[in-house]
């Protein structure tokens, strides 16, 4: 069984995190879109409004005005929806953040298909592509409340630009406090020897579960929640590649250069064997409610096991 100590939105934990950082660290500034409350930054402008920035409907201004605060010497962490803070202002996060390797974090909320309602318009599933590709760009997306707050508190004292992907709806929590949490090191949450199950994000408790639906069918998967998208852990990747055969990566977000392709860069050129790929394919997404909307689009647990199933075939 899957030890899950309750449900709660992972923009939570980014919330809870910044509220610890105001608290340590004069150094922290936190600015806003005019959407603090529904990305849970409301509790650091209450407590420190004096290093708190509204810069309105303006994405663009909100990562010059963060730049510029990085360039004075604070540590500013910048909040939106997924979206809208790396879609938006991407060349600004290029050309003004990434290209002088600026201390700069983004925090991309409401991200894949469990915005729900929203719609498309709302729903990112492009961004963890359109950020690691991006020279000195670090990419993170944790797989609960508590893996968010550890992701936010650790991301403050790495140099340079960080992005990290959390959600609004309420998901399983499966990380313990004290588990350990580093940048760029995945977590094996399951060993098995038949295939490895690489996931991130919402995904991950999708994976554990799916492992557990083979297991009754005598197939032993592997589940490596790999947080951190870049710069990956290429060794848990490699290991994983060599002992299981074959790999299916799992994740909320277009297939095409996403976390899965990023997974495939290194077993192709490490140690190729049969991949399979769990995510959006290659289509926007819709209005609906948001567990609904991970079924009709193949992002849950029975998905993962039918496409375990196929990847053994080519083992």
């Amino acid at each position: 069984m899957i030890e899950v100590f309750g449900k709660k939105a992972t923009r939570f934990g980014f919330g809870e995190a910044l509220v610890e950082l105001g608290k340590r660290d004069p150094k922290i500034f936190v600015l806003g879109a005019d959407t603090a409350s529904s990305v849970a930054i409301n509790g650091f402008q209450e407590k420190f409004p004096d290093r708190f920035i509204n810069v309105g409907i303006a994405e663009t201004n909100l990562i010059g005005m963060a730049a510029g605060l990085a360039v004075a010497g604070f540590i500013p962490f910048a909040a939106t929806y997924g979206v809208f803070a790396s879609g938006r202002p991407w060349e600004q996060i290029r050309t003004t953040v990434c290209y002088s390797n600026l201390n700069v974090k983004i925090g991309g909320s409401h991200s894949g298909l469990m915005v729900g309602p929203d719609g498309a318009t709302h729903q990112a599933l492009e961004e963890i592509a359109i950020m690691r590709c991006l020279p000195e760009m670090k990419v993170i997306v944790p797989c609960d409340l508590v893996e968010t707050r550890k992701a936010t508190m650790a991301s403050a004292y790495i140099n340079g630009p960080v992005y990290i992907r959390y959600g609004r709806e309420h998901i399983p929590i499966i990380t313990k406090e004290e588990d350990v949490f580093e940048i760029g090191k995945a977590n094996i949450l399951r060993d098995g020897k038949d295939v490895a199950i690489m996931a991130c994000g919402t995904m991950v408790y999708e994976a554990l579960s799916a492992a557990e639906i083979l297991d009754k069918k005598g197939i032993k998967a592997r589940v490596i929640n790999i947080h951190t998208v870049k710069p990956i852990d290429e060794k848990a990747i490699i290991d994983a590649a060599k002992e299981c055969g074959a790999i299916v990566t799992a994740e909320e977000h277009q297939i095409f250069a996403g976390f899965g392709s990023a997974v495939a860069e290194v077993v192709v050129r490490n140690c190729p064997v049969p991949m399979e790929f769990v995510g959006i394919n290659d289509t926007f997404g819709e209005s609906g409610e948001p567990y609904d909307l991970m079924a009709k689009y193949g992002l849950k647990d029975v998905n993962i096991a039918q496409t375990v199933e196929k990847v053994l075939k080519r083992k």
